[in-house]
């Protein structure tokens, strides 16, 4: 991520369920932080499994090859670090809504009635997660 200026694109062959967890789409159970974070900027493709047989020796995991493109993102319509920061506190209580594991970040008087914090991390894109970075840390975005 750090480097994504200087990297437009790579192939590499990971642990399946690393490589299902980077192309998760929003809405799946494998959709985490690392899909979100790496999604802001690449398009990902998981392209296909390779299976233990084909290693010498056999590791006990399947491994799978995915696809990374630079997306046209050059920079979020948010700060970055706060963006991270509502990413990962977002997923940290997978199971609560986003009213309840944001709460931490509101200010005070900022309510939390819309109806994006009915919602789960997991079912948030990129672009609302964007959205939600600037509703807590802009001023402009109250």
């Amino acid at each position: 991520m750090e480097y994504r200026q200087q990297v437009p694109e790579v192939v590499g062959m990971l642990q399946k369920e690393v490589a299902e967890r980077l192309a998760a789409p929003p809405g799946s159970k494998t959709y985490g932080i690392l899909s979100v974070l790496l999604q802001a900027y690449y398009e990902v493709r998981y392209c296909f499994t390779v299976p233990p047989e084909v290693f010498i020796p056999p590791p006990q995991v399947q491994s799978a090859v995915v696809h990374l493109l630079r997306n046209e993102t050059q920079a979020l319509a948010c700060d970055e670090r706060k963006f991270f920061t509502v990413v990962k506190v977002a997923f940290q209580q997978r199971r609560k809504t986003l009213r309840n594991a944001l709460k931490g970040l509101a200010r005070p008087g900022q309510g939390l009635e819309a109806a994006i914090f009915d919602r789960r991390a997991e079912t948030l894109s990129v672009n609302e997660f964007v959205a939600l970075t600037n509703f807590f840390f802009d001023s402009k975005a109250l």
